[in-house]
């Protein structure tokens, strides 16, 4: 099926005079015929067994996501934040480090650089531009993963896929995409050398800003077994009465793994609820993409001609910096997502988004309605001057996310609220 019949059908198939949609199972718990069934599922829960693990809604969704990225499987999570996480403790303990694309989520630059080095694991910062050399160098023996975003949040950095991919599988290690702002309707990272990929369905994938969610897909592509730095992967898991992930799951060890170790212990599973509203917002992802790309690049036309604006930056615009790799990995579009810094510094961007009428004004970023956001003062209001600098933000930056408006309502609003400036 094309991927616009996917975003329909996919994850769920009724039989005989079942339901055409997938229906939501608000249940925490599932019935066994013996004590015997339950003592097996505790050693190695493969069915449903509690919904703390896994759960029919969440299945059909998980199974939807992972058709449209081109993965053998992907597990639900709670938010986009502990995707990336339960995906980094998946791979690494105390000791180890990884390599991270600098140009990317403020959260998720202070859960790299705070919270898990006080776990103990390093993070190493690499340019997005970094060079086959550059990378090669970060990565040291104790390296379990690369990390970047498709197109960074907020720098809008277009990752070379292939290049990082490269480099990563040289070292025997996997290749990590958060993809949130493409979505698989723009980019399939996977088809790229991408061997993990990551989305905050709260963004595209929900699109109407009415649940948190995240998602990690395994492409089950890596091999796990030819890697000397993954033994947890093929030795006996002790907490599971011996399972080895790449020996009883094949393709499917990591994302298994993630699902058995990490949602067992942290439990930060998607509700039954949400992944029935998250499945609305897929069914019309591929119609909203299209028109998401279209409008932001509309939008950053017209800011390019203003005087009041000092710079625009838009993967989609033959100037932006990327405008290569996006010919390369998003001809499809860019995602409605735009940043730009008005003349003025931080005061002036203060007023403009104060003075807009139709956009909103909240902490939020992909949704169907236009918003705006200040990201140094938000955001990235953690960061240091000299990390928002690496991270590709101006303090007088703003995001500036399309919605699916009428573009001339759109640009309406820009107009009149720089007329404040």
């Amino acid at each position: 099926m094309e991927i616009e019949t996917q975003c329909l059908h996919e994850g769920y198939t009724p039989k005989n005079g079942e339901p055409r949609v997938v229906p939501i199972v608000q249940s925490t718990t599932y019935c066994f015929d013996s004590t015997e069934h339950i003592a097996q599922l505790f050693d190695m829960p493969t069915e449903y067994m509690y919904s703390r693990f896994a759960n029919p809604t969440c299945d059909a969704v998980e199974k939807k996501i992972a058709a449209l990225e081109g993965g053998v499987g992907a597990m639900l999570t709670s938010s986009g934040q502990s995707a990336v996480l339960c995906t980094v403790l998946n791979l690494c303990k105390a000791g180890d480090s990884l390599v991270a694309v600098s140009a990317i989520y403020g959260g998720v630059i202070n859960l790299l650089s705070v919270t898990l080095n006080r776990l103990g694991i390093e993070c190493i910062w690499v340019a997005p531009d970094s060079s086959e050399e550059v990378l090669r160098n970060a990565i040291k023996d104790n390296t379990k993963l690369v990390f970047g975003e498709t197109i960074a949040n907020p720098a809008l950095r277009v990752l070379d896929l292939e290049l990082f991919a490269k480099v990563a599988h040289e070292k025997q290690i996997p290749l990590v995409v958060d993809s949130t702002f493409a979505t698989p309707i723009l980019c399939k990272p996977i088809e790229w050398g991408a061997d993990i990929v990551i989305h905050s369905t709260t963004k595209y994938m929900d699109g109407h800003a009415i649940q948190m969610g995240g998602v990690i897909v395994d492409s089950g592509k890596f091999d796990w077994s030819a890697s000397p730095r993954f033994p947890d992967f093929v030795t006996p898991d002790e907490s599971y009465h011996g399972v080895v992930y790449t020996r009883d799951f094949g393709a499917m060890a990591f994302i298994i793994k993630a699902r058995m170790q990490l949602m067992r212990d942290f439990g930060c599973y998607q509700t039954p609820q949400g992944a029935f509203l998250l499945n609305l917002g897929l069914e019309t992802l591929a119609l909203r993409m299209e028109r998401y790309s279209q409008n932001a690049l509309e939008v950053a036309q017209h800011l390019k001609k203003s005087s009041k604006i000092e710079s625009v930056s838009y993967p989609g615009l033959p100037s932006d910096i990327d405008y290569p790799l996006t010919q390369k990995y998003l001809k499809k579009g860019a995602s409605g997502v735009i940043t730009f810094v008005i003349k003025g510094g931080r005061a002036a961007a203060v007023r403009f988004m104060d003075a807009m009428k139709l956009a909103s004004r909240v902490v939020h970023v992909a949704d169907i309605r236009t918003c705006v956001l200040h990201p140094a003062s938000s955001t990235h209001r953690q960061l240091t001057d000299q990390q928002l600098l690496a991270a590709g933000i101006n303090p007088g930056m703003i995001r500036f996310s399309c919605g699916l408006e009428h573009i001339s309502d759109i640009i309406e609003d820009i107009d009149q609220a720089l007329e404040k400036v």
